[in-house]
């Protein structure tokens, strides 16, 4: 089990250097849970090889950077794991890796004593004393030397000479772990099961390089987390972010959401001449998966990742929310109206606080009548409008906001619109400028049958 308490701190980002997601945008962009049991993004990323590694990912994923140069050196890491791709696969097994780390902390008897006499006194009353004890230890010692046989392969690789961005004082810790430490003594050839040989290099993978074995498998860990990260990149042909300074902006073409199987494409383009993209549209016409799709792929692009798009430039943000998925709170005594006027509060703390906010807000203020949801709308968005240094994105039914909303500069309106030709309503789900015009929920009911159905005839009761 790998130990917590260890940390590498070319991947470590201290609280003020991360982009924050709090737990309800954790769960709105299915991050790590989904509600309909389907595959998380974490799933989707974690193409890990080990146990350790697939823990080091998700704590990458939990803490996603805000650092411009952190970032940047991820991304340095990953461009160069996809290039000399073949080189880490000479990385020690998952099988390795995890049978060494279960006995590197297990409790079981040492030898201790260092004195010759002593030891082969020690080593004779282990080994006619603790049977099934000694039988762990023996196979523990065999695959911990194959694991540092390994990893010493894995460094004579030419290739990782020019390791760049933070891979690069991973593997040079690595490789003054296994050369400058007792762990040379680990033999070229296999260990076999002479009690002597197999104690003696017990003492040094437990006593007195312990700490340098549990360091190497965490760097171990941490290169299979950038590996996963690479192969993802590579395999979904996500394209590696351009980081920018100063503002926020976010410029992007062809953005969709990892999760569908044949999406469509939209660009992105929000900055501080428009921070606020107001989007109507029917239902179904793709204004939430626009929303999710955008929030992933920068959340992404803070993990130092490829992102699913043709290009993508941004400048990083310190809190990210999303507001899709609300509910009420019956016990709590929340109703549905106060916890969208408490999420609301949760980006406007951000925003009063200082950090630079990007929000995404899905058909807020539902939960109250239309003339409250207008006013309510209307005040936010030109408050939201106002903020230097933030950017949201709202969408909305309330296309009586337009008027109001044209003649701010901050706003840029765009909409997805449906196809009413034809028998039944179509998508195409492509984003356009403007405010949609459509109202369509007359029409729905009535290709839905519903009218058909309580104008007939009665049924029997």
């Amino acid at each position: 089990m790998e130990d917590s308490s260890s940390s590498v701190a070319t991947s470590q980002n201290t609280a003020d250097e991360c982009l924050i997601l709090d737990a309800h945008t954790l769960k709105d962009l299915e991050i790590f849970s989904s509600e309909e049991g389907d595959a998380t993004l974490f799933q989707f990323c974690n193409r890990a090889r080990t146990e350790g590694g697939a823990r080091r990912l998700k704590q990458r994923m939990g803490l996603p950077s805000s650092n411009p140069e952190r970032i940047r050196a991820t991304q340095d890491a990953i461009t160069f794991i996809l290039v000399n791709r073949e080189a880490f696969t000479k990385l020690p097994s998952a099988y390795a890796a995890s049978r060494t780390d279960h006995y590197a902390h297990e409790v079981m008897p040492m030898v201790i004593e260092e004195n010759p006499v002593e030891f082969t006194v020690g080593a004779f009353a282990l080994w006619a004393n603790h049977g099934s004890h000694y039988l762990s230890i023996v196979r523990g010692v065999q695959l911990a030397s194959r694991l540092i046989r390994s990893l010493r392969t894995f460094l004579l690789r030419d290739e990782l000479a020019s390791a760049v961005g933070e891979i690069a004082p991973l593997i040079e810790e690595m490789r003054v772990l296994v050369n400058d430490t007792e762990l040379t003594t680990v033999p070229a050839e296999e260990v076999g099961s002479w009690a002597w040989k197999i104690l003696r290099l017990d003492q040094v993978f437990r006593l007195r390089e312990k700490e340098a074995l549990a360091r190497l498998l965490v760097l171990v860990y941490e290169i299979d987390a950038l590996v996963a990260m690479a192969d993802v990149t590579r395999d979904n042909k996500f394209v590696m972010p351009n980081l920018k300074e100063g503002p926020l902006r976010v410029s992007a073409e062809n953005v969709v959401h990892p999760f569908l199987e044949k999406p469509v494409a939209n660009p992105v383009e929000i900055d501080q001449k428009h921070r606020v993209l107001f989007l109507t549209g029917p239902n179904m016409a793709g204004k939430t998966t626009y929303l999710r799709a955008f929030a992933i792929a920068y959340y992404m692009a803070h993990l130092g990742m490829g992102v699913p798009a043709t290009s993508f430039s941004f400048v990083p943000a310190q809190r990210l929310f999303s507001t899709i998925s609300l509910n009420d709170d019956l016990r709590g005594g929340v109703s549905y109206f106060r916890a969208e006027a408490l999420r609301a509060k949760a980006v406007a703390r951000a925003i009063a606080e200082g950090y630079r906010v990007v929000a995404i807000m899905d058909e807020p203020f539902k939960g109250t009548n239309v003339k409250d949801a207008l006013d309510a709308s209307l005040a936010i968005l030109k408050r939201f409008a106002s903020k230097v240094d933030c950017l949201f994105m709202f969408s909305s039914h309330l296309i009586e906001l337009g008027e109001s909303l044209s003649v701010s500069h901050q706003v840029d309106c765009r909409n997805f619109e449906a196809d009413e030709t034809g028998g039944r309503l179509s998508f195409d789900y492509l984003l356009r400028p403007g405010i949609s015009k459509q109202r369509l929920g007359m029409r729905v009911l009535q290709e839905e049958g519903v009218f058909d159905l309580l104008d007939g005839e009665s049924g029997r009761f």
